[in-house]
């Protein structure tokens, strides 16, 4: 009996190496570590990185799943193509951005009503130097 109590110690102080199921990020771990992360992360070992940012979706009351799923699918997306091809990852973010600039400029939500009014004059007055003598 005490050989089997020590053998199950043994075990779970036994190092694993453990994949994060977001970014792929290897790490060695004890089994029992490995245990309480999956239970707390619905069945999957997820890094302590991503997990912050996995708490983070969470509070927009999203379920753990939703948030996890999210998390990895943003980790797929980084990994392809900021990764790969910088160049490539900051033209698509810059295209985004120009996309969101030109629908809030045509009131593409709907809810948002854009001011119609362009600025028709400076707020700032016009200093006439022809007035004031500098010599």
């Amino acid at each position: 009996m005490a050989f089997e109590s020590s053998t199950r110690m043994v075990e779970e102080d036994e190092v694993k190496q453990a994949e994060c199921e977001c970014c792929g990020f290897k790490e060695d771990c004890t089994a029992d570590y490995i245990t309480r992360v999956k239970v707390v992360h619905g069945g999957k070992w997820v890094c302590g990185l991503c997990s912050e940012d996995v708490k983070e979706r969470l509070n927009g009351a999203a379920p753990m799943e939703d948030a996890v799923s999210s998390h990895r699918e943003f980790c797929q997306n980084f990994n392809t193509t900021t990764r790969l091809n910088p160049k490539l990852s900051l033209t698509c973010a810059m295209r985004g951005i120009a996309k969101r600039s030109h629908d809030s400029r045509r009131g593409g939500s709907g809810n948002s009503k854009a001011s119609n009014f362009g600025r028709t004059t400076s707020c700032i007055p016009k200093i006439d130097f022809s007035k004031h003598s500098l010599v």
